[in-house]
């Protein structure tokens, strides 16, 4: 057996996602966002987030899956990535699971039409669930990283 890995599980077009709560700042209700011109689409702007100004991605919109209305269970969840943070809106986070690391799979090509550069693995948890476990150093390349940073001034 491996290590337990604590997860909290979200929905994204009827698939079920993954990120290690150790890399979870929180999770929050959709706020107003303030647009911000000239950056990638799936950027969707800024939140004040108790005084910190924190620049949203619309992960349906990265990973170039069909764009969806928000609904009340829609929640941005907001992650630390290269030692900055940043807010994902996702469909729904619904649970906080323990995986075993051992049950982790290395990805296919594409699950779901995302590239296998974005995910860590593919766990295997509970009654034939499968969670698909996102690498977030590759969710935002270098250069998307440096765009964010300038909105963060």
């Amino acid at each position: 057996m491996g290590e337990e890995l604590k997860v909290i599980v979200f929905s994204l077009a009827h698939e079920e996602y993954g990120i290690e709560v150790d890399k979870v700042r929180t999770i929050e209700r959709l706020s107003p966002i303030t647009r911000v011109p000239k950056t990638f689409s799936f950027i969707k702007g800024v939140i004040n987030l108790r005084g910190i100004v924190v620049p949203v991605i619309d992960l349906r919109g990265r990973f170039g899956l069909e764009e969806a209305a928000t609904t009340e269970n829609s929640r941005i969840i907001v992650v630390a990535v290269n030692d900055m943070e940043v807010g994902f809106i996702v469909d729904s986070a619904n649970d906080v699971v323990d995986i075993d690391t051992d049950s982790i799979d290395l990805p296919p090509e594409i699950v779901g039409g995302i590239k296998a550069k974005y995910l860590r693995g593919i766990a295997k948890f509970g009654d034939n669930r499968l969670l698909i476990m996102l690498n977030l150093s590759e969710v935002l390349n270098k250069s998307e990283v440096i765009q964010l940073e300038q909105l963060e001034v």
